[in-house]
């Protein structure tokens, strides 16, 4: 008689296929992974996956809208414990760093993976959107606030596309004979900032 699944159960099913999953679609991309593939590295049935996702696509949009919600929740961590605007850029790279470089995995399947991001899942659209808008609002809030005299779009993009640089860099090992990634990231984020700062007309200085 077979056993009755528990919600726990399921759970903890859908929990570790993702996280097979995830480590497989890093490794090998979109097309090196197959369902088959998925259910041997579970130990079971190639049609059990099935039981739990509609297909590959599936699996691959739902571990990636995951790892999206990991990072947003990782960045409004950090903006919320900012002091202050000029503090608050630089604890938001921090922890896009700090995330990157621990879950690589997941890192990959965010920005690496050549699938769409689009409706066709409820939740990777909306959380995608959630991370990259704690990426670029901190630079739209020191442009309002005056500490920076820039394009807000324009600088948070920048930013984002630098730091994003300096992760593929370091996971791809070309670091290892050049400077620690958090030596690059400071000087980087000390010099761009150094570079938009907005003139006080009272002291004809830069901020």
């Amino acid at each position: 008689m077979p056993r009755y699944l528990t919600e726990q159960d399921i759970a903890d099913f859908r929990a570790e296929l993702c996280k097979v999953a995830t480590e497989r679609f890093a490794r090998f991309g979109y097309e090196g992974v197959t369902m088959r593939q998925l259910a041997e590295a579970l130990g079971c049935s190639p049609k059990t996956p099935y039981r739990y996702f509609k297909d590959k696509a599936d699996i691959l949009a739902t571990v990636r809208a995951q790892a999206f919600g990991r990072f947003a929740d990782a960045l409004e961590k950090a903006a919320a414990a900012a002091p202050d605007l000029g503090s608050r850029g630089r604890l938001i790279g921090e922890a896009y760093l700090g995330f990157a470089l621990k879950n690589p995995h997941a890192y990959r399947i965010m920005f690496d993976i050549d699938a769409p991001i689009d409706g066709a899942h409820p939740e990777l659209g909306p959380q995608a959107e959630r991370a990259a808008r704690y990426i670029t609002r901190s630079a739209e809030e020191m442009a309002q606030a005056g500490v920076i005299d820039a394009d807000p779009i324009l600088f948070g993009w920048t930013n984002w596309a630098a730091l994003h640089g300096i992760v593929m860099l370091h996971q791809a090992g070309m670091l290892s004979h050049g400077p620690d990634y958090k030596a690059l990231a400071s000087f980087y984020g000390s010099t761009v900032m150094k570079g938009a700062a907005a003139v006080d007309r009272k002291k004809g200085r830069k901020r």
